[in-house]
């Protein structure tokens, strides 16, 4: 990610430009025998770019970061302290480590956050189990809301019930209720002591 690609305002959302991927797969696996071969962006076409919106409190940490550390040599934002590309077993390592100080001690031996992409089932399924669009929940993601269905909507239980009971009561809407008639109060004559 280079700071070039990224709009990051004082105030309000924030946004990046994907144009590419850099895996890490090893020199055995690369065409040309480095740890990583660049790419285009997973499912679109070479060349085409993919915008991602950043929420505002995302934008102040990002507008931090770049003020504390500033881009590498190259523009990009994230970089190892000799100014490489960070390494998987560094997110690894890192990742670990704070995971474990984040979670309840009885939390750290289940699958819960395991990797970081699991970040990513996490918002992806909650935002479905919240009832956002799946056409703004695929675009967001990157991905077809078909494979988004298929993957992330775990969540939805019982959503063939839910769905049928939302297109029921468009089809047979409650009948409108009269409004009640307000009976009006007698005023008694009499005079309370104490009062005007």
């Amino acid at each position: 990610m280079a700071l070039s690609d990224c709009r990051l305002p004082s105030t309000g959302w924030g946004r990046l430009v994907l144009h590419r991927a850099l895996p890490q797969a090893g020199k055995w696996w690369t065409e040309a025998g480095q740890f990583r071969d660049e790419r285009g962006l997973k499912n679109r076409p070479l060349g085409e770019a993919r915008v991602v919106s950043l929420p505002p409190y995302l934008v102040a940490l990002w507008r931090e970061h770049v003020a504390t550390f500033g881009p590498a040599d190259d523009g990009r934002l994230f970089f190892s302290e000799q100014g490489r590309i960070i390494s998987y077993t560094t997110y690894r390592r890192v990742w670990h480590e704070t995971r474990n100080l984040a979670l309840p001690a009885a939390l750290t031996s289940i699958p819960l956050a395991k990797r970081p992409y699991d970040l990513r089932y996490s918002a992806l399924s909650t935002w479905l189990c919240a009832g956002v669009d799946p056409a703004e929940v695929a675009q967001r993601a990157g991905n077809s809301v078909e494979v988004l269905l298929s993957r992330y909507a775990k969540c939805l239980y019982d959503w063939r019930s839910a769905a049928f009971s939302i297109a029921r009561s468009l089809r047979n809407p409650r009948p409108r209720r009269r409004p009640r008639q307000r009976r009006r109060r007698r005023r008694s004559g009499r005079i309370r002591a104490g009062c005007p």
